[in-house]
């Protein structure tokens, strides 16, 4: 099975990334930044590293994909005299990827992934294990539970607030696999991640021809998650033209490609998530107060971790399993001491953060983390 590494900052695009190839048949591992990644490669005999930035990369004796947000060519120019075997431009266009990875890493004799039967793909469901606990025990994240264990037989529409790297995708998960739909479609979109001009063909699809690069047809994330979840993330950061069709889209229970003038009918419940204070924005004219009734139905808020520091030492615990068994090596000790300290950081990048810091102690520190291993990584 080929070994596939993705370095980018972004994680939900790390996310799908790893969904999607481990769906074709590749392994991953991911890395948001290049010294990780690096060292990764020093442990790890990967094939191929996707990244969005070429600097450093022809020093891996690696082959690497450039995957840019620019689509200029002198960002395409600089990537291949790094050494880049293909440069894609963000939004991916995944059949394209996957033929280039295909074409670095499959020798002409051998049977290409494409034809290999795909194997089957996982349910998200708690019962498969396929998503991560909720961790803790403190009242603050044990209410968060009950409010998922509630709310998710429901179809009513849940929008999930909190800080960056809190884990409101992970509650979206949750929400999912505990409803009655949890054996359709979870679709993701992060709406901070697209380009305004193609939010609305990225969510409603679009028809041939609709646009200059539309060669064929696409269907969009709401026909994507016909019958399932559509988790929409950071939605705070959606343009007001975009705000006022998905709104149609929730009253009507429709859409139309771009191009189009067909309605398409769609079953979908719309889970939001924001870390934007939207009563806020609606004051300020940058959301749509109607949109915000229409997604809003049930609240949750996720505690910021700095809210529920006693459970600093459960999540700490939880990632080195988890992290020492991705890196399939023996589960790391960790000195009470150095918990204490951890226990004590201010943690503005929240889970996110937590879970960082303990891979980078993973991989750079002895069989015991010590107090001197947070001073020297953290």
């Amino acid at each position: 099975m080929a070994k596939v590494l993705i370095l980018e900052q972004s994680k939900s695009v790390r996310n799908n990334l790893r969904e999607r190839l481990e769906f074709e048949g590749f392994s991953t591992e991911s890395a948001e930044s290049f010294s990780l990644a690096r060292k990764m490669c020093e442990n790890i005999p990967f094939d191929i590293i996707l990244a969005d930035n070429p600097e450093g990369l022809d020093g891996t004796n690696l082959p690497f994909i450039i995957l840019s947000r620019s689509n200029d060519i002198d960002s395409a120019v600089e990537a291949v005299r790094h050494g880049a075997v293909d440069f894609i431009t963000k939004p991916i266009d995944m059949n394209r990827l996957l033929k280039s990875i295909r074409k670095v890493i499959t020798p002409p004799t051998e049977l290409a992934p494409a034809a290999r039967p795909k194997p089957t793909r996982q349910v998200n469901s708690a019962e498969y294990g396929t998503i991560e606990p909720i961790v803790g025990e403190s009242e603050a994240i044990t209410l968060v539970r009950r409010l998922i264990d509630k709310v998710a037989k429901s179809e009513a529409r849940v929008l999930i607030t909190g800080e960056n790297g809190t884990g409101k995708e992970l509650v979206a998960k949750w929400l999912h696999c505990k409803s009655s739909r949890a054996e359709a479609p979870f679709v993701e979109v992060n709406c901070a991640a697209i380009p305004s001009e193609l939010i609305e063909s990225e969510l409603f699809g679009h028809e041939r021809g609709a646009f200059t690069s539309a060669i064929k047809q696409r269907k969009g994330k709401f026909e994507q998650a016909d019958g399932g979840t559509l988790f929409m993330d950071e939605i705070g950061d959606m343009s007001l033209s975009a705000q006022a069709k998905v709104l149609r889209a929730l009253q009507e229970r429709k859409i139309s490609r771009v191009g189009s003038d067909r309605d398409i009918d769609v079953d979908v419940r719309v889970i939001a998530a924001t870390n934007k204070n939207l009563e806020q924005e609606i004051r300020n004219g940058n959301f749509r107060e109607d949109l915000y009734h229409r997604i809003g139905v049930i609240l949750i808020k996720v505690p910021p971790l700095r809210e529920r520091k006693g459970d600093v030492s459960i999540l700490v615990e939880h990632f080195l399993k988890s992290i020492c068994n991705e890196y399939n090596i023996p589960t790391k000790e960790i000195e009470k001491e150095a918990v204490a300290m951890l226990s004590e950081r201010r943690w503005s990048g929240n889970i996110r953060e937590l879970r960082n810091i303990i891979e980078r102690l993973v991989v750079l520190s002895g069989a015991t983390i010590t107090t001197s291993d947070i001073e020297k990584y953290c």
